[in-house]
């Protein structure tokens, strides 16, 4: 029985990583997806969302669970600063665009280091969210169970936003011919203006939960964004692939670690997703047009 329990919690705790992976990864896949851009300074953008909850909560007293939205609403106007005074003179040179928000996030990383300095910072919870929620033979925190509730929210509402709505059908439009939707007289700057900015305010949802599940940092945003990048890859940089892709690994790693440890699942993961971009390198689901 007890061992039937373990192996239950292990499964849990798969979705519980997915919903973590998943959640960094959806502003990524929004990003690169709707306008080819790599964003490297999708890290900073995520630990950029951890501190603006900290602010919010630090020096206003606002309370945690509207710090989400409010991290939301900053760091999407700061990716909509970054975008406009940037990004859109660099649309056409991938690599230009590559080393660019590469030398942002360092920016980003080293302007928070000044004001915040590097020691740590915690985020405060209600009291509720320290429990433990025991699922017959398994348990789980409370906070977890929250991640995997904001996470399924918010994939639905992006699926709605992009495929049931008018704004999703010129985001289709562009992402497949940008000079065909200009002709039906839709605006493919402001489209990546408003993606870009939403994948920012994504990762900064991002950011305000991973900042109670981690001490928040300057670089904490490293750790989660090369899984990001790895989901968005292995998913094809298409929504649905980057679902299955993070519930996938989410639930190898859980049992991996389960089985052996933490370390040696994580490379056991890494290696799997290199071997499997080897045979199919567009990823779990190929877009449907050919961007121009």
């Amino acid at each position: 029985m007890m061992d039937f329990g373990s192996v239950l919690n292990a499964l849990i705790l798969g979705v519980s990583i997915a919903s973590i992976w998943l959640i960094a990864a959806l502003g990524l896949t929004i990003i690169y997806g709707a306008a080819g851009v790599i964003n490297m300074a999708h890290g900073a953008l995520i630990m950029l969302g951890a501190y603006s909850s900290y602010m919010l909560q630090h020096y206003i007293g606002v309370p945690y669970l509207l710090c989400i939205p409010a991290s939301f609403v900053i760091v999407s106007i700061i990716g909509l600063i970054l975008e406009r005074g940037l990004i859109q003179y660099l649309y056409d040179r991938p690599l230009d665009t590559l080393l660019a928000t590469y030398g942002v996030s360092l920016v980003l990383v080293q302007g928070v280091r000044l004001i915040f300095g590097s020691d740590p910072k915690y985020l405060a919870v209600p009291e509720i969210f320290s429990s433990n929620i025991s699922l017959g033979f398994a348990n789980i925190s409370t906070f977890r169970v929250v991640v995997i509730a904001v996470t399924a929210l918010l994939v639905l509402a992006l699926w709605i936003l992009f495929y049931k709505t008018r704004f999703g059908i010129q985001v289709r439009a562009v992402m497949q011919n940008k000079e065909m939707a200009a002709s039906f007289g839709i605006n493919s700057s402001r489209i990546y203006m408003m993606t870009f900015a939403l994948g920012a305010g994504l990762a900064g949802v991002a950011g305000s939960l991973f900042g109670v599940l981690n001490i928040v940092l300057p670089t904490m945003g490293d750790s989660y964004v090369v899984q990001a990048f790895l989901m968005v890859v292995a998913g094809g940089g298409t929504l649905a692939g980057t679902v299955i892709a993070s519930a996938f690994t989410g639930e190898l790693q859980s049992v991996f670690a389960f089985i052996t440890n933490d370390t040696f699942a994580r490379f056991v993961i890494f290696l799997l997703i290199v071997v499997f971009l080897r045979f199919r390198p567009q990823g779990l689901f190929a877009k449907g047009g050919v961007r121009r």
